[in-house]
C-alpha cells in the first residue's frame, strides 16, 4: 500500500484516540439526538397510528403504501418484487424508479404488520433525525473533532431544515444516515487510512444499503464525495500520483460489492420493464434559492408569519424548502473558513460546501424576494444537461451542503479553543464555543405540526369480505387514486385490502418513456379518473365520458370490482347504479359491484 506523504497525513488522517471507546460524553451526545428527534415528532407519538405531519400529505400516503407493499411480501415469506401490479393495475409500476424505501420497509415489516404502516413511519423518522446526526458525529469524532465540536456539527446536520422540511414527506432524504458513512469510507480510501480493500467493501455494502433506501440521495452523495476529492487533489496535488493506485482499488472494490448486491435491481429499473428517463417534474420548483439561505420557515422556533409563508409558497413548497441556514451561522462559517483557510480540513469542507450550495441552486436564471442570477452563472447549468444528471433535482444537495458546513464548524471550533489562552480560565475557553451555539439558535427546530391521518371508510374491509375476491385481485376504487388524492392508498396500506389497486400516486414512463405521474397506461383513462373524483367531491367535472368510452376504460383496466366511498341517494351513487346496476354490497359507508 502505498504511503500518505507526511506533508498530507496531518491533514488527512484521522487522529489517533479520536474514537477510542465510547465514552459518558458520547453516550449522552447520543441521548440528546434521540431525546430531540422524539420532541420534533412529539406530536405524532401523541397517537402514533392516527397522526401523520402536515405539510405534504400525499406523499406521506405514497411512503405509507410503501412500507405496507414491503411488509405485505415479508409476510409471505419473500422480497418484495421490484415491478408490481399491486398499483396502477393492469400496467403495474417499477418499485426502482419510485422512492420505494424497500430497505427500511423490510426493516419495519414487523411493527408495520402488528401495528400499521403510520406507527413504522413515525418510528423511522424519530430514527431519521438522530441516526443522520449521530452518524456525522461518529465520522467527524473519527477524523478528529473533539466531542463538543462534533456534537455540534451532528446536530447541525440532523436538525437543520434540510432534513427537518424533507421529513414533512420525503422520508427517503429525511433518513440520510449513510452519506457521512459514505464519505468517511471515500476518504479513508482516498487518503491511505488501512486497506483500500477492506474500504471498498465497506463503501460498496453502504452504497447497497443506500440503493434500497433511496437511489437519489446515493446519487447526491456521489457528487458531493467527486467534489471532495477535487478539492482534496487541488490542495495536496503531489499526494495524487502517490494515491492513485490505491485509491482506483478502493473505488473498484466498491464498485464490485455494490453491483454484486444491487446488479439484478439496476438492471431492472435500467433495462427491465417500464424503465423510463429523464426527470420527472420542471425542475424549477426542485431548486433553491438564494434567499432561502436566510428566510426562516416555519418549521424553526424563530419565524415569523411572512418568512413561513414565503418558505411553504411558490415557487417551492415546505418539503423543498432545504436551503436554510441562517445570517449568524452563514456569517460564522464564511469567518471561520477564512481566518482558518490554511488548515486543510477546514479550507477542503468549505470549498464543497460553497459548491454544493451553488449546485442547490439549480442551473436556471431565477429570481426570488428580489434576487436574481442568470443561470450561465451557476454550475449546475453546465451539468444538468449530461446524462443521468440531468435527472437529480438540484436543490436536494442542500442536505449534502449542511453536513459540510457541518464538518466546517466542528473542525474551526476546535481550532479556535486550541488558539485561546487556558488562562485566566475556563470561561473565556468557552467563548468560542459559545458563539457557535448562539449561530445555531436560528435553526431550533419547532415539533411538527400534525393532523388526523384519512380514517378508513365504515365498511371497509367487511365489504371485501362480502365480496370474496380472489387474493391480488384488482379494483377500481373510488375516489380514484391519483397524485392529488391518495386516499384509496392510504386505505389500502392500514388494512391490506385491496390487493391491487386501478391507478394510483406513482412515477412511471409516459408514451415515449419520459418520467411522468398521471399516465396510467396506453389506453387513456384520466377523463374517467377526473370524472369519477369529481363526482366523490360533488364538484363539476372537467370532462363527462360517454358510456362507449366508459365500458372501453373498464375492458382495459379489467377490475374484479368497483368499490365506492359513497351513498346510493349521491350524485356519484346514482351515476354508478346507472351504469354497472344495483350494487352487490351495501355496509357502511361503502357501495361495491363485482364485475
Amino acid at each position: 500500500m502505498n504511503r500518505v506523504p507526511a506533508a498530507v497525513r496531518p491533514a488527512l488522517v484521522p487522529e489517533r484516540g479520536a474514537n477510542r471507546g465510547r465514552t459518558s460524553g458520547q453516550w449522552l451526545v447520543l441521548s440528546c439526538y434521540l431525546l430531540g428527534a422524539v420532541a420534533v415528532t412529539s406530536r405524532l407519538w401523541a397517537d402514533p397510528a392516527g397522526r401523520m405531519q402536515v405539510g405534504d400529505p400525499g406523499d406521506v400516503d405514497l411512503f405509507a403504501w410503501f412500507l405496507r407493499y414491503s411488509a405485505t411480501a415479508v409476510a409471505h415469506g419473500h422480497l418484495p418484487a421490484l415491478v408490481t401490479t399491486a398499483l396502477n393495475a393492469p400496467r403495474g409500476i417499477n418499485m426502482m424508479w419510485n422512492t420505494s424505501f424497500l430497505l427500511p420497509g423490510i426493516a419495519a415489516a414487523p411493527v408495520t404488520l402488528l401495528a400499521g404502516p403510520q406507527v413504522s413511519l413515525t418510528i423511522v423518522l424519530t430514527l431519521s433525525f438522530a441516526g443522520s446526526a449521530a452518524a456525522l458525529f461518529w465520522v467527524l469524532r473519527r477524523w478528529g473533532a473533539s466531542i463538543t465540536a462534533a456534537a455540534l456539527g451532528g446536530a447541525l446536520y440532523g436538525f437543520a431544515p434540510a432534513l427537518l422540511d424533507s421529513g414533512t414527506g420525503h422520508y427517503n432524504l429525511a433518513l440520510a444516515v449513510a452519506p457521512p458513512l459514505l464519505i468517511d469510507a471515500l476518504l479513508r480510501i482516498v487518503t491511505g487510512r488501512g486497506s483500500p480493500v477492506r474500504a471498498g467493501v465497506r463503501l460498496g455494502l453502504l452504497s447497497a444499503a443506500q440503493v434500497f433506501t433511496g437511489e437519489e440521495l446515493l446519487a447526491d452523495t456521489a457528487i458531493a464525495g467527486l467534489v471532495l476529492m477535487v478539492a482534496l487533489a487541488a490542495g495536496h496535488p503531489r499526494a495524487v500520483a502517490d494515491r492513485a493506485r490505491d485509491t482506483v482499488t478502493g473505488l473498484a472494490t466498491g464498485a464490485g460489492v455494490t453491483a454484486a448486491i444491487c446488479g439484478y435491481a439496476l438492471w431492472v429499473q435500467l433495462r427491465g420493464p417500464l424503465s423510463q428517463h429523464g426527470a420527472w417534474e420542471s425542475l424549477g420548483t426542485f431548486t433553491g434559492h438564494l434567499g432561502a439561505l436566510v428566510v426562516p420557515p416555519g418549521t424553526v422556533l424563530l419565524h415569523t408569519r411572512a418568512s413561513a409563508a414565503a418558505a411553504a409558497g411558490p415557487p417551492n413548497f415546505l418539503p423543498e424548502y432545504l436551503g436554510y441556514l441562517g445570517w449568524p451561522l452563514i456569517v460564522l462559517l464564511v469567518a471561520a473558513a477564512i481566518r482558518y483557510r490554511r488548515d486543510p480540513k477546514v479550507a477542503t469542507m468549505a470549498v464543497t460546501c460553497v459548491v454544493l450550495e451553488l449546485f442547490s441552486l439549480g442551473g436556471e436564471s431565477r429570481h426570488f424576494l428580489g434576487l436574481g442570477w442568470p443561470g450561465g452563472l451557476l454550475p449546475w447549468h453546465w451539468l444538468q444537461g449530461l446524462p443521468v444528471i440531468g435527472a437529480i433535482l438540484p436543490d436536494r444537495f442542500a442536505i449534502l451542503a449542511d453536513g459540510a458546513a457541518a464538518a466546517v464548524l466542528a473542525f474551526s471550533l476546535d481550532l479556535a479553543r486550541c488558539a485561546t489562552p487556558r488562562e485566566p480560565g475556563w470561561v473565556r475557553r468557552s467563548i468560542p464555543a459559545a458563539i457557535a451555539v448562539l449561530a445555531l439558535v436560528p435553526l431550533i427546530p419547532l415539533p411538527y405540526q400534525t393532523r388526523a391521518v384519512a380514517p378508513v371508510p365504515a365498511g371497509w374491509q367487511a365489504a371485501f369480505a362480502r365480496l370474496r375476491l380472489a387474493p391480488g385481485a384488482t379494483v377500481l376504487v373510488v375516489p380514484v387514486p391519483n397524485s392529488h388524492r391518495t386516499e384509496a392508498m392510504r386505505w389500502q396500506a392500514t388494512t391490506g385490502e385491496p390487493g391491487s389497486l386501478n391507478a394510483g400516486w406513482f412515477v412511471g414512463p409516459g408514451p415515449t418513456g419520459e418520467a411522468t405521474v398521471e399516465y396510467f397506461g396506453p389506453h387513456p383513462i384520466t377523463v374517467l379518473v377526473q370524472y369519477l373524483d369529481a363526482l366523490w367531491a360533488g364538484s363539476s367535472p372537467p370532462r363527462v365520458p360517454s358510456r362507449a368510452r366508459i365500458r372501453a376504460d373498464l375492458a382495459y383496466l379489467r377490475p374484479a370490482a368497483i368499490v365506492a366511498v359513497t351513498s346510493p341517494g349521491s350524485r356519484l351513487g346514482r351515476v354508478l347504479t346507472g351504469l354497472f346496476g344495483r350494487p352487490a354490497v351495501k355496509v357502511g359507508s361503502i357501495l361495491a359491484w363485482r364485475r
